[in-house]
Parts: structure tokens; sequence; C-alpha cells
């Protein structure tokens, strides 16, 4: 058993009031993804409370600690970023003293040899039951699954020059239209590398509950003239609403709010939830877990890349085993739109060429 010291904040006042433990996480994730709706899904509370909590310090500190824009995210404010920063040096000299205080608690240096598990390090664009796993797999250490969202260009860059081992990306097998997919084959190797099956999930249009304005296409939202949130620049989603609306013959400049960005498929519907925006395009997930209005034009598989030498190696292979397992099987049955009968099969490269799904 490890002891280790926690820093708290307290308002001084009247009286002495501990700092509520969500706002210090909140700001973090603010700054580090400029957005509110993202913040949220990775703090992991929802958007009311957030503004909720937001607009009480506000109050009691009598200036905002964060500037919300429409169109341009959210941003700290100067006392925003003056009380992360008194976080953060405050946390790094607790850093420099913790081995002096661990000693004067008696704790005993671990044996050499003893080294926890290597950790297998995923880069990956955002899928719910990616996150529901990860984090089914944070009770079990011997695990060591390290994940990081991103786009899945992204990914498949840290891939492809070694800066981890396994990147996660999504690509089209079934919809209205043909489907470009080289972007997402530009860094993997035939020879080099395998795939691993993960998901298939349904994407589309996120709407208001009911869908009052009759939806159906993304030529309906330029021409009704409605308000969208669109997915950050080099993320496979975005390649999707790109490939969409060229196809539809419509220009990004007709469709208002192109150029507002969200880095996660929650965050999309929580802006559509919370009337930030009338339109977004998703997953169907994503759509349910706000109770909203959802168009499927997209079915798609998502995947792992993998290098073939490794797939044999214990972290892959305890991550194929987690795939293949009736745990996996009940994450994926609890989001709407996923299909994972076949999670954990080892296909090559080409197929990403788009056979229909199974």
């Amino acid at each position: 058993m490890r002891i280790a010291p926690a820093l708290i904040w307290n308002l001084e006042g009247d009286a002495v009031e501990a700092l509520d433990a969500r706002l210090l996480p909140l700001l973090q994730a603010i700054a580090t993804t400029a957005s509110l709706a993202a913040a949220v899904v990775e703090c992991r509370i929802s958007y009311r409370a957030a503004w909720g909590l937001l607009r009480e310090y506000q109050r009691k500190l009598g200036e905002p600690l964060v500037l919300l824009e429409r169109g341009r995210g959210a941003s700290l404010t100067p006392s925003g970023e003056r009380l992360l920063g008194a976080e953060r040096a405050a946390a790094r000299r607790v850093a420099r003293i913790l081995p002096g205080l661990a000693a004067e608690i008696g704790s005993v240096p671990r044996k050499e040899g003893r080294a926890g598990p290597q950790r297998l390090r995923l880069a990956a664009s955002h899928d719910l039951v990616l996150a529901a796993l990860a984090d089914e797999m944070a009770a079990a250490p011997e695990f060591g699954l390290e994940l990081s969202f991103m786009g899945s260009l992204h990914a498949l860059k840290e891939f492809a020059e070694g800066r981890v081992d396994v990147a996660g990306f999504h690509a089209p097998v079934a919809g209205r239209v043909d489907w470009d997919r080289s972007p997402m084959l530009h860094g993997l190797r035939p020879r080099r590398d395998r795939l691993i099956r993960f998901v298939d999930r349904d994407q589309g249009l996120i709407l208001p509950h009911g869908n009052p304005a009759h939806v159906k296409t993304f030529r309906d939202i330029a021409g009704r003239r409605l308000r969208f949130v669109n997915r950050q620049r080099g993320s496979g989603t975005r390649l999707l609403i790109e490939q969409l609306i060229a196809r539809e013959r419509i220009d990004a400049a007709d469709i208002i709010g192109y150029g507002n960005e969200e880095f996660t498929h929650r965050a999309v519907a929580a802006t559509v939830a919370s009337g930030g925006a009338d339109a977004g395009f998703g997953l169907r997930a994503a759509a349910a877990e706000h109770r909203l209005g959802f168009v499927p034009l997209v079915r798609e598989r998502y995947f792992l890349a993998v290098r073939a030498n490794a797939v044999g190696k214990e972290r892959v292979a305890r991550l194929i085993d987690a795939l293949r397992s009736p745990m996996f099987a009940r994450i994926a049955r609890r989001f709407a739109g996923y299909k994972a009968d076949a999670a954990g099969s080892i296909v090559g490269v080409d197929a990403i060429g788009g056979a229909e799904a199974a």
C-alpha cells in the first residue's frame, strides 16, 4: 500500500470552503481541448453540471474563469490561467518532495525486476466502445493499456513513425456513395502491418429530438440555413463529412457553422443537445445517449493497426483476447449502432478495401 499526498485548495472568506474537486480538472481539459463540450466528455461530467460549476465560481470569485464564444470554442480567462498555473506549480513542488515524504512514512522501494507490465500504447480515433473498454481494463493493472484519442490520420502517423504500438481508425464499408479510402492507407505497409477487427458502427446526422426540421441530407442543412457543428480536421469523421458534401455538390461555405469544430462524437451530440447547433455528424450511439434524432448515412468498420511481428506478443495478445471475450461483447451491446461479431479477427491491410459489413 502506498500513501501519496494530495493538493486541496480552499476559498477563504468569512468561512473556509474547499474548492470543488471537479473545477481544476475541468479547467485543464478546457485549456487542452478549447471546447467545453469536449472537456465535459474528458472529465466525465454533464454539460449542465460543468456550466453550473463555472457559473457558481464566477459568482463566488467575482470574475469568470472561462470565456465561451460562439464559433470560437472555450478558453481560460486570465483568472482561470492564474488558478490553473498555481495548481501546476504546486503539483511540481509536491512531486519534487514526494520521494522524501514516502521515505518518512516507511514505504518500501520496489525491488529490481518487479516493475509493472510494459504498457501497450494505443493512439486512436474517438470511439465510445473503445473508451468503455479502456475503462474496463483500467481495473486490470496487468493489462497496461495507454489510450490517447486523436484524429485517425494523426493516429496512423504516430503508428507509422513508431511512437505507438497500435493505431485505431475507421473506414466506410457501406453507405450511399463510393468512398475514397486512400488517406487511411497512407503509412500502412501490407507486409509489415496487420489489422485487428474492432467494431462496425453507424454514423450519420445528429439532430434535435424528433428531427423537427425533417433533415435527411447535408443539402437540407445548407438549404434550410441550419447551424452545423463539425468534427476537427484530420479526423476520420471529418473526411467522411468532406466526401459527403462533395458528392452532394455542396460548398462548405454554404453550411453555417462548418468551421465550428469539436473533438469527439459525444461533444458534437452535447452541442446539439444544448442548443448550440441544429445539426452535427457522428455516431448513432452518441445521439442515443442524448435522446437525439439520427439519420444514418454511413456504415463503417473500425480497425486497430498493429505490426505483424507483434500479433503474437504478450501485450497485443492480451488485447486480442479481450476483444474476443464475452466481456467485450457485453460492452459493445450497450451502445446503439454497434456490431462486434468479428472483434479480434486478424486481417491484412487490404481489408480496408471496402467489403460489405458482415
